[in-house]
């Protein structure tokens, strides 16, 4: 069957809950796309990841979460990896971790990016956690991040007055400086 006349033609996209094979290209994403979005911000030293030591560690988190809650969530376009989603139960101490989700990370292929897919991996964050019963959704974003934190309001999320600054090298030489965004789901 073909399309309807002047509707072009349909990409095969969607996002699916990641499965431990998919390690590999989900460390493949992030060494592709740290170094892009935390150019400037991150010491280099941490965004030189070995692609082989990453898909362990993500292979071995999502063969055991520390909580059945924690998604990882993959956009595809057709069976391609072209990014990821991480939620889980906020840990913040002013937040209740069955009430309030957080969204640990949301990656897109550098070379993938403007097409959807990170639209998609947060609406799935958002119906993952709504699944789970969470009544809102958190996030963290350096605050030098102005696309990301675009991209967020544009969405509906807001800030949410709470800031925290991350020793990222635990030398106490290079600080993140880090703001909370927050939207109710459900």
């Amino acid at each position: 069957m073909q399309p309807p006349a002047g509707s072009g033609p349909t990409a095969d996209v969607s996002v699916r809950l990641a499965w431990g094979d998919d390690a590999t290209a989900i460390a493949g994403v992030q060494t592709r796309a740290w170094p892009v979005t935390y150019d400037g911000v991150l010491p280099a030293a941490l965004l030189d990841l070995d692609a082989v030591e990453a898909a362990r560690a993500w292979h071995a988190s999502m063969a055991s979460p520390p909580d059945a809650r924690v998604r990882v969530l993959v956009a595809l376009e057709r069976n391609r990896v072209t990014g990821y989603v991480v939620t889980a139960p906020a840990t913040d101490p002013d937040l209740d971790p069955v009430a309030d989700a957080e969204m640990v990370d949301l990656v897109v292929d550098p070379a993938d990016r403007g097409r959807g897919h990170g639209s998609r991996l947060l609406q799935a964050a958002v119906d993952t956690v709504v699944a789970d019963r969470f009544t809102r959704l958190v996030t963290w974003s350096p605050a030098t991040d102005e696309r990301t934190r675009a991209f967020l309001t544009g969405a509906g999320w807001a800030p949410d007055s709470a800031h925290r600054q991350l020793d990222v090298d635990g030398a106490g030489e290079h600080l993140l400086t880090q703001v909370r965004l927050h939207t109710t789901v459900g």
